[in-house]
């Protein structure tokens, strides 16, 4: 998933609005034009019927139709310009600039979505995704591996490599990532950049702390108000191409949470939709908290991304 359906229409919609507001407004200048210069309305008429009267000649065989049709269009255009510009508009007064010029527009150029439609659509994404603050600073352009020395930064070092191969390949092979291990080593920063990449690529990514996330399937799942809320909620949670999925083990863990927790891995990987999970539980601790069915399902469709080390964030502060 991209967008939602009501996303995307309305996207369309933003750009339909756009058009509509151009030929309104060159509505209202041809108008103004028409009352304030003289002899231009009469161009615009005779330049009108042109085209019935060159038809008829090519119709008939006169090669030479065309070039003169041509001839003809060019001069009163000249002339219409040459009006416009002693009247004191500007040339371009009847035929105002496109917002982007590349797609007029429409946000398509041919069949393919303009440049700056995936941008907007990028926009969405990213407000979408409850990411914004995370991937702010936590970006590969940001990498610092001078916090790590020794084997934590081989295991760093090795779990960029898995990153840039889990985005490299994110439409070709489905992955899931776990990482584990210290506080502070850099769980959350190597999911920010994965997340940046992959929004820029377009893809859609939701953010969740452990403790959002359960909270808002419990919120949904408990209040009988919200069914549609819940369904719109669940079909984002488990359609979109990656959630994210931090400080699992923050939360508090019920059998609700369990329940929960299963659910989901289960759904995303029966539609084969990518998931990243940090926390800073061992492999034992995640079997404890929430159940060998949760463990194995973990072992057996993520890949494990170990990350030992001091925690950055008080050797920075120690820095200041």
């Amino acid at each position: 998933m991209a967008l939602t359906n009501r996303q995307y229409d309305d996207l369309i919609h933003e750009y339909e609005v756009k058009q509509l507001a151009r030929t309104h407004l060159i509505a209202e200048r041809t108008q103004e034009v028409y009352e304030k210069v003289d002899g231009y309305k009469e161009l615009d008429e005779s330049l009108a019927s042109l085209g019935p009267t060159y038809t008829k000649r090519l119709l008939s065989g006169e090669d030479s139709a065309s070039a003169e049709l041509h001839a003809q269009i060019q001069d009163i255009k000249d002339m219409k310009a040459h009006l416009l510009k002693g009247a004191g508009f500007p040339a371009d007064y009847l035929n105002p600039p496109y917002e982007c010029p590349d797609c007029k527009d429409t946000g398509f150029i041919g069949s393919e979505k303009c440049h700056c439609f995936r941008r907007k659509m990028l926009s969405i994404l990213y407000s979408q995704s409850n990411i914004e603050l995370l991937i702010k600073d936590q970006n590969f352009e940001s990498l610092d591996r001078s916090y790590y020395k020794g084997e934590d930064l081989q295991l760093f070092d090795r779990a960029v490599r898995i990153c840039h191969d889990f985005i490299e390949n994110f439409d070709t092979k489905f992955q899931n990532l776990l990482f584990y291990g210290d506080v502070g080593v850099g769980k959350s920063f190597l999911s920010g950049c994965v997340a940046k990449e992959l929004l820029e690529a377009g893809k859609s990514v939701i953010y969740f702390s452990a403790n959002s996330l359960f909270r808002q399937l419990a919120q949904n799942a408990f209040d009988s108000k919200s069914k549609d809320v819940l369904y719109s909620f669940l079909e984002d949670l488990y359609n979109c191409d990656l959630v994210i999925v931090d400080d699992l083990g923050t939360e508090l863990v019920n059998s609700f949470v369990k329940s929960e927790f299963f659910s989901f891995l289960t759904e995303r990987n029966l539609r084969r939709k990518s998931t990243i999970i940090s926390t800073n539980l061992t492999f034992e601790q995640i079997t404890k908290e929430y159940s060998d069915r949760v463990f194995s399902r973990i072992y057996n469709s993520f890949e494990t991304v170990k990350l030992t080390g001091d925690d950055i964030r008080l050797l920075k502060k120690s820095e200041l």
